[in-house]
This record gives C-alpha cells, sequence and structure tokens, in this order.
C-alpha cells in the first residue's frame, strides 16, 4: 500500500533512513520534521512495515512549485522488485492533485542517474569543476560567517534567480549542515562563496557568486588571507559565467515534468542536504 506518512511513522521511518544512508536517528528525524514535514513524505507499506520512504521537500523554480526528493530509500531485502517504482509515480499522481508542476534530485551515485532516467527523469544542473591559484592580496576585504538562513535565500535570489529554492526552514537546516561539517561563508557587496578547508594550501569552493570574475578573486584572496591557503578548488554551475572557458563539466541533477516541460537550460541547483 502507498500512502501520505503521519507522524505516527515517525520511528519506522527514521529507523529506515538510518539504516539506510548512516545517519543517527535525531539526524533523520530532523529530516522528516522539519526538511519534508510528514505531510510531504510518501512511503510503501506492507503488513504494517514502512518498506520504501521518499521525502518530497517543498521547493519552487521559475515561480513554480515543485517537490525535491531526498532520502529515497527502500528495505534491502525488497529492492528489486519495482517497490520505488511504484512509489515515485504515486508521489507524482498526488503531487499533481496539489498543482506541483516538477520533481528534482540528485542521484546518489553515478549508476543511478540510469535508474531516474528510466522512471522518467532527465539531466538537469550541471556543474563546472577547476582549479586555479589564488594570489595574495593583504588588501582584499570581506565578511566571514555573517549569512543568515534568509541572507543565503536572497543571495541566491540575487545571483542565481533560476535556481532551485527552498523554504526557510529548509536554509535554516542547509547552513546548519555546513556549518556543522566546518563550511565557511566569505561575502561581500559583490558576491560570496562557501567553502571548506580542503587541506592546508586549498580551500574546497562548493558555491560561489560574484558579479565578475574580479569580484570572485577578491573573496578568494579574502578567503587566502583568513586561512593560508595558496589555491582553491571551485564548483560551479555549468552556466555560470564566472571564468568562462575553466574547468570540466560534471553531472549533478535531474528533473522530472509533470504536465508540460519548461526550459531549465540556466537552472541551477546545489547545497540540498547533499553535502557529506
Amino acid at each position: 500500500m502507498f500512502r501520505v506518512a503521519e507522524k505516527s511513522d515517525a520511528a519506522q521511518l527514521t529507523g529506515l533512513f538510518s539504516a539506510v544512508f548512516g545517519d543517527p536517528e535525531p539526524v533523520a528525524a530532523n529530516i522528516f520534521e522539519k526538511f519534508a514535514g510528514y505531510e510531504n513524505v510518501f512511503l510503501a507499506e506492507e503488513e504494517g512495515q514502512v518498506i520504501a520512504s521518499l521525502c518530497a521537500v517543498p521547493v519552487t523554480l521559475q515561480g513554480r512549485k515543485g517537490a525535491y526528493y531526498y532520502g529515497v530509500c527502500t528495505r534491502p531485502e525488497q529492492r528489486g522488485k519495482g517497490v520505488m517504482t511504484e512509489l515515485i509515480d504515486y508521489a507524482r499522481s498526488q503531487l499533481l492533485l496539489r498543482g506541483w508542476s516538477f520533481a528534482v534530485l540528485i542521484p546518489a551515485s553515478a549508476s543511478l542517474f540510469d535508474f531516474y532516467a528510466q522512471r522518467g527523469f532527465q539531466k538537469a544542473f550541471g556543474l563546472r569543476e577547476f582549479t586555479r591559484p589564488i594570489r595574495r592580496n593583504l588588501w582584499a576585504q570581506a565578511d566571514f560567517d555573517s549569512v543568515t538562513a534568509k541572507g543565503l535565500e536572497a543571495l541566491r535570489r540575487r545571483f542565481a534567480p533560476d535556481a532551485v529554492f527552498l523554504n526557510n526552514a529548509g536554509y535554516i537546516l542547509v547552513l546548519t549542515d555546513l556549518y556543522t561539517l566546518g563550511g565557511t561563508i566569505v561575502s561581500s557587496e559583490d558576491g560570496y562563496g562557501i567553502y571548506f578547508k580542503k587541506d592546508d594550501q586549498t580551500l574546497d569552493f562548493v558555491e560561489l557568486f560574484a558579479e565578475g570574475d574580479r569580484a570572485a578573486e577578491k573573496l578568494m584572496e579574502a578567503a587566502r588571507d583568513k586561512t593560508g591557503a595558496e589555491q582553491a578548488h571551485i564548483t560551479l554551475g555549468a552556466q555560470q559565467n564566472l571564468f568562462l572557458g575553466e574547468g570540466v563539466a560534471r553531472d549533478y541533477g535531474m528533473i522530472q515534468f509533470f504536465d508540460r516541460p519548461f526550459d531549465v537550460q540556466e537552472g541551477y541547483m546545489r547545497l540540498m542536504l547533499d553535502m557529506e
């Protein structure tokens, strides 16, 4: 049987999520209670046991309502029986009734791109990666870790209007996750970046937006002054106009249109509680 989850399913849902993904149950509980909301969780049930679930986290894209499928999981002994395929179809039918237009997701491994493609999803929101040196600039100035959840959403709306947007509760969890994992946000009037210190010499910029290349370089130079790192590994959206011509493209996300397709070539999706 397929149905929408209820609060009374919490123990089974968190147990399954933790068993599949390895997260502590309190972390899993936050996913269901705050990131998605039980009313946006769909499950498959057999003889009173939850055997599969997916979170349809509310998002928007180009003003359209949609879902970010997160925590898609099936009990190991139930895999290969078509349970998740039917659950995805059920979720789509229910979300269509709500007036939602699409679902996006981030496959957990390269092999899953084919799995989801066979179920109506197509690749979108590609990324571009490269490494470049950070020159020393003692005059570079920026703020560090001063961005709030609302501030992050506002920055995204300014620099990436075609992004997939979470709600405020979602951004609170994303920001908390980034800080817990050791991330730092560097920002100025002309842009912002989110980075982790990969090693003594390298900063891993997992997101970087700025008015232009020089503004982006100034953010990195301020980060070098703070950390001592001399190079940056940078991940951008495939369509971003920073450092054009640099980098190697890689697949990242997928989208399923529930009804009429729309253009997502300029779309951006990143930092959706998928950092490890």
